[in-house]
C-alpha cells in the first residue's frame, strides 16, 4: 500500500494503535480504494456480543457498520480532516451469529462539507445481515 498520511493510515501501517472500539470489534482491513471511496473490512463478533437468543445484539452490528462507512470516507480525506457521523440509519435483515462478519462501505456522494455513505454487513454464508446509510460532516481537526 502506498504511503499516505493521517491517523487512518498510521493505524494501517502500524505507526499508531487502532481506536479501542475498533479493536473490541476485531476490525481488520481487507481492501481500501480511496480513489473509488470504497472499503471492505472484517469484524470478529464473539459471544460477548450476543443477546439472550445467541444472535449478535443490534448495537454491535450498528457499530460495525459505522466503523465500515466512516473509514471509507476517512481514507479519502486530507490528514487534518475527520468526518463525524451525523446520522446513521441501520436496517437489520436477519440475525447475525458469532464469527467473522464482513463490511463493505462506499462514499455515495459528497459536497459542501457533507458526505453520504452506504454499506452492508455480510455473514460467512455471503448473505446480508444488515445495511446502513450515513451522513457525515467533514471537519478540519485543529491541534
Amino acid at each position: 500500500m502506498e504511503h499516505r498520511k493521517g491517523p487512518f493510515w498510521d493505524v494501517l501501517a502500524g505507526r499508531a494503535d487502532p481506536p479501542q472500539a475498533a479493536a473490541l470489534l476485531g476490525w481488520e482491513l481487507i481492501t481500501v480504494d480511496p480513489g473509488q471511496g470504497t472499503i471492505s473490512v472484517a469484524f470478529r463478533a464473539d459471544e460477548r456480543f450476543t443477546n439472550p437468543v445467541g444472535a449478535i445484539q443490534g448495537g454491535f452490528l450498528a457499530a460495525m457498520l459505522d466503523d465500515t462507512l466512516g473509514p471509507a470516507l476517512v481514507a479519502t480525506l486530507a490528514p487534518d480532516q475527520f468526518a463525524p457521523t451525523l446520522d446513521l440509519h441501520v436496517q437489520f435483515l436477519r440475525p447475525a451469529r458469532p464469527g467473522r462478519l464482513v463490511g463493505h462501505g462506499r462514499v455515495v456522494g459528497r459536497g459542501g462539507g457533507v458526505a453520504f455513505l452506504a454499506g452492508e454487513l455480510v455473514a460467512p454464508d455471503g448473505e446480508q445481515v444488515a445495511v446502513a446509510t450515513a451522513t457525515t460532516r467533514i471537519q478540519t481537526v485543529r491541534p
